[in-house]
């Protein structure tokens, strides 16, 4: 089979409010790709729709419309062991009655059909590799510090063999001085082991640090995508430079702080012929607020009419 990587083309996701009053928008028309071996990170602010997405890519959620398609196959025909997920809060993504070796063991069985002592290899092999000591593989998750749960949930992901690993704030729940731990382990992974990773998270830094490319969610919608690089330093759209404005940073004199006036729009039924960043936008003109700015450029692109303009043809 030839390896083409993940391809997300025009997906929606809407949830129906009770009632029947309308829909949350959580992901509205979103395409983007992610090559073989490749470090994708998607951010922006709490309920842009960032987990959402991912939950879809995960097979978690069924998609309203669009299509997802990985190494040329419809996603409803690919085998569950090519997409795996590591969770923000390991504590709730662990069975609290399995032991650390179970909750590894158990997709090995599921989906590999592993037994005896074929399966114990296995299982020991990944827990090495994802830093779990022997001597843990018989505890208990509430018998595992913070760092321990996450590295059994990378530990269970990998098993498998996945070639794309959805991983949602796979840091945000841990004490800080683990967190750095957690992502060179997650970067070494992904050297040796050549997966892709679709990196969802709010903390700017740890994109900058892992990913390739970054693609910046406002509302259900993309606005900016590109790589990891030219995002950082050259953000075409007004909410990205708000994110990076509000990255801590050594140099607080060397950053112009943005701040965004007004409220977002609900994600009820939201307009469907404005940009959704319009009411907060510092740079928004007449047209913003009837028109929504389509995603124009080549590899680094932005959906912002302002944007647009200053883009040469070529």
């Amino acid at each position: 089979m030839t390896l083409t990587g993940l391809e997300v083309e025009r997906l929606t996701k809407r949830f129906p409010v009770r009632g029947g009053r309308g829909e949350v928008h959580a992901v509205d028309d979103v395409s983007f790709e992610i090559a073989p071996g490749e470090c994708v990170g998607l951010v922006g602010e709490s309920g842009c729709g960032k987990s959402t997405l991912a939950r879809v890519v995960a097979r978690l959620l069924d998609a309203t419309s669009g299509e997802i398609r990985f190494d040329g196959l419809p996603i409803g025909e690919v085998e569950r062991a090519r997409i795996q997920m590591v969770f923000q809060d390991p504590a709730d993504s662990l069975n609290p009655r399995f032991s650390a070796f179970d909750t590894i063991a158990d997709p090995l069985r599921v989906l590999r059909g592993l037994r005896g002592p074929a399966l114990r290899r296995r299982v020991e092999e990944m827990a090495g590799l994802a830093g779990v000591a022997p001597e843990l593989l018989g505890r208990l998750p509430h018998q595992l510090s913070g760092g321990q749960q996450q590295r059994v949930g990378i530990a269970r992901a990998i098993a498998v063999e996945p070639r794309l690993l959805v991983l949602d704030e796979p840091t945000s729940a841990l004490d800080v001085s683990v967190q750095a731990v957690i992502l060179h382990l997650l970067h070494d992974l992904r050297q040796r082991l050549g997966m892709a990773y679709l990196l969802v998270s709010h903390d700017l830094n740890v994109v900058r640090l892992l990913c390739d490319r970054v693609l910046v969610m406002y509302l259900g919608r993309l606005v900016e995508t590109g790589p990891a690089g030219e995002v950082f330093s050259r953000p075409r759209h007004p909410y990205t430079r708000a994110l990076l404005a509000a990255v801590p940073s050594a140099d607080p004199g060397g950053r112009r702080r943005m701040v965004l006036a007004g409220e977002p729009p609900s994600p009820v039924n939201p307009p469907a012929n404005a940009c959704r960043f319009a009411s907060r936008c510092p740079e928004a003109f007449a047209r913003c607020r009837e028109e929504m700015p389509l995603a124009r450029g080549e590899a680094h692109q932005a959906a912002c009419h302002l944007a647009q303009e200053k883009i040469s043809p070529g």
